[in-house]
Order: structure tokens, then C-alpha cells, then sequence
């Protein structure tokens, strides 16, 4: 919330178990951060998993940035 009211854009990665966190804070705030969620849960991934998870959410994580061409 401060970057974004600094004029610098960011992005939350968190993972679809958080969905109802993120909603009820969002609320909570008044804020409608951006958010991109990937796969619940992280911890015990290989390092193949988490590398594809990671590239999954490398566009639109830079789209919610507005550095990624479409």
C-alpha cells in the first residue's frame, strides 16, 4: 500500500491457500492490491516444480506491473 501510494507498482505472489486471507485484509484496508496466486502449497516442491511455478507466474506478474508486451 505505501509503494503503490509512493507511485511504485508491486505485486503479491501468494499461493491459492491465502485466497480468503488476501480478500478479508484487502477489505479490511480498503486496498485492492495486486495479487497473483499460485499453487498451495510451496514447501516440499522439488526445485522442477517450484521453477515452473515461478515461470507460470514470471507474465502476469509483469503484466500487473505494466512492464510485459503483449
Amino acid at each position: 500500500m505505501t509503494f503503490d501510494s509512493l507511485g511504485i507498482p508491486g505485486v503479491n505472489v501468494v499461493t491459492t491457500g491465502f485466497t480468503e486471507a488476501v480478500a478479508a485484509h484487502s477489505s479490511a484496508l480498503g486496498f485492492e492490491p495486486g495479487v497473483v496466486f499460485v499453487p498451495h502449497p510451496i514447501q516440499n516442491r522439488t526445485a522442477e516444480e517450484l521453477e515452473r511455478i515461478a515461470d507460470d507466474a514470471v507474465e502476469p506478474v509483469l503484466r500487473m506491473l505494466g512492464g510485459a508486451e503483449k
